[in-house]
């Protein structure tokens, strides 16, 4: 406010009015008025005495300087002491992160980054701006190494009743694809339904192996092992669901020409549905090979039978 007294022009004098100081004065523009300071300043009140602060700053006019002013333009005014003084405020808010992330997202396609990254910014702390303002920001120099995702961005923020301001960002660039994920902490064995997974953007630098990209690789599949929350499956992660367990008593089925004849084994390994898998006649102990086709069934092929054992009149077939 020094420089307040010789920014306002020297007029002739004026008649002089009964004026009151105007402690505090919040100010809705970039330029200071006589009447910011008094109440009833007569004519000149319009009269425009220097720039205004900053947003988000103040002005303090103390006593003499409020009586020189008073003096200059015939304002009647006389400070009561030493202590009188006016604060002039303008408020300002922070300009908004979405607004540089914007500016900075265009920066970074243009340089070759993809139209849907994520921009993250490393404790962005964006310079205040008048009320009611709009902001105009642009990137006018841009440092981007898209190896390792890193940026150093110079932003220029322009706006009505500010003056220009340049600072500089640093952040990372993400870029992203959407994939299925977990919808919720799935333990290991889980059949997969639709409510278990859903489509989501994940961060192509969290992708690690061959992952499942279309939620038809996965509905009605087996978990091998737990996933967290929003994590992606990778074809690793899904086996089909196992149908027959090691040890468990199934049922055999062998159909050749019009005959089936259906009987009871050992399974020797476990298998998903349409994998070969061995089992034992516990009567004859036979290892015979089969084909899952349900749970706890097994189709025999013809030849793979124990012809030798039906002949004796072993009881674990039937026709």
């Amino acid at each position: 406010m020094r420089n307040l007294i010789a920014l306002c022009l020297i007029g002739a004098s004026f008649p002089a009015y009964a004026a009151s100081l105007r402690p505090t004065t919040i100010l809705h523009g970039p330029i200071v008025l006589l009447r910011d300071l008094f109440d009833d300043s007569g004519a000149e009140a319009d009269r425009v005495l220097g720039p205004g602060p900053a947003p988000g700053d103040r002005i303090v006019v103390e006593a003499a300087q409020l009586r020189a002013i008073a003096r200059q333009f015939d304002v009647d005014w006389r400070p009561a002491s030493s202590a009188d003084r006016a604060v002039l405020e303008r408020p300002g808010q922070p300009m908004n992160r979405d607004e540089a992330v914007s500016a900075i997202r265009t920066a970074l396609v243009a340089a070759g980054a993809s139209p849907d990254c994520v921009v993250e910014l490393a404790g962005f702390s964006g310079p205040l701006i008048p009320l009611g303002t709009t902001p105009r920001a642009v990137v006018s120099q841009l440092d981007y190494d898209g190896r390792l995702g890193r940026f150093t961005a110079l932003l220029s923020v322009a706006g009505e009743g500010m003056d220009p301001t340049n600072l500089r960002v640093v952040g990372q660039v993400r870029e992203m694809v959407e994939l299925p994920v977990a919808s919720a902490r799935l333990p290991a064995g889980t059949i997969l339904g639709q409510e278990d997974v859903h489509m989501a953007r994940v961060s192509v630098g969290s992708v690690r192996g061959e992952v499942v990209r279309v939620m038809e690789q996965i509905v009605g599949m087996q978990l091998m092992r737990g996933v967290q929350p929003d994590q992606p499956l990778t074809m690793g992660d899904l086996a089909r669901p196992i149908m027959v367990r090691r040890g468990a008593l199934v049922r055999l089925r062998l159909e050749s020409a019009g005959l089936s004849v259906t009987g009871q084994g050992v399974a020797l390994e476990a298998g998903s549905e349409g994998e070969r898998i061995r089992v034992q006649n516990p009567g004859s102990r036979t290892t015979l090979e089969g084909i899952v086709i349900g749970p706890n069934l097994i189709r025999v092929s013809p030849n793979t039978s124990p012809e030798a054992a039906a002949a004796r009149g072993d009881d674990v077939y039937r026709q």
